[in-house]
C-alpha cells in the first residue's frame, strides 16, 4: 500500500503513465469532458471534493512544467485564482481555448467544485 502521494489507485496508475509534455486537467463539475479522454470523476455532491483540495494533492505528486487557466477566472472566481497562483506559475488562455486544450489531455480529474472557471491544464515536466 502506498504511504505517500495520491492513493487513489486510478489516478496514481494514470499519472504513472505520463511522459514529458502530456496534459492533465483538474476541472470543476461543469467542465465538458471530451469524448475519448480518460476521466476520473471524484465528485460525490455539489462542491465536494473541492477543486483546490484536489489541485493541492496533484501538485504535490506531479511535476508540472506549465499550467494554463482561463483568463475569465480573474473576474469570475478571484478567490480560486489567488490560491492557484500561490502554488504555480500560470499562463492565461480563454475558457474556450482551455476546453479545446482539454481535448488533448491524457487525463481529466473531475471534482465536485461548483464555482466558475475552476479548471487548470497542467503540462507534465521532468524531474531532472
Amino acid at each position: 500500500m502506498k504511504k505517500n502521494g495520491i492513493i487513489n489507485r486510478d489516478i496514481a496508475a494514470a499519472l504513472a503513465l505520463f511522459g514529458h509534455t502530456d496534459l492533465l486537467v483538474v476541472g470543476d463539475c461543469g467542465l465538458p469532458i471530451p469524448k475519448g479522454v480518460l476521466c476520473i470523476d471524484l465528485s460525490y455532491k455539489i462542491g465536494e471534493p473541492a477543486f483546490l483540495t484536489i489541485l493541492d494533492a496533484v501538485l504535490a505528486d506531479f511535476e508540472a512544467e506549465a499550467a494554463f487557466i482561463a483568463r475569465e477566472i480573474t473576474a469570475g472566481n478571484p478567490r480560486v485564482e489567488k490560491e492557484i497562483i500561490k502554488q504555480t506559475k500560470v499562463d492565461y488562455i480563454t475558457h474556450e481555448e482551455l476546453k479545446d486544450l482539454s481535448k488533448q489531455a491524457e487525463l481529466i480529474i473531475r471534482t465536485g467544485e461548483a464555482t466558475p472557471y475552476a479548471n487548470i491544464v497542467l503540462r507534465s515536466g521532468v524531474i531532472f
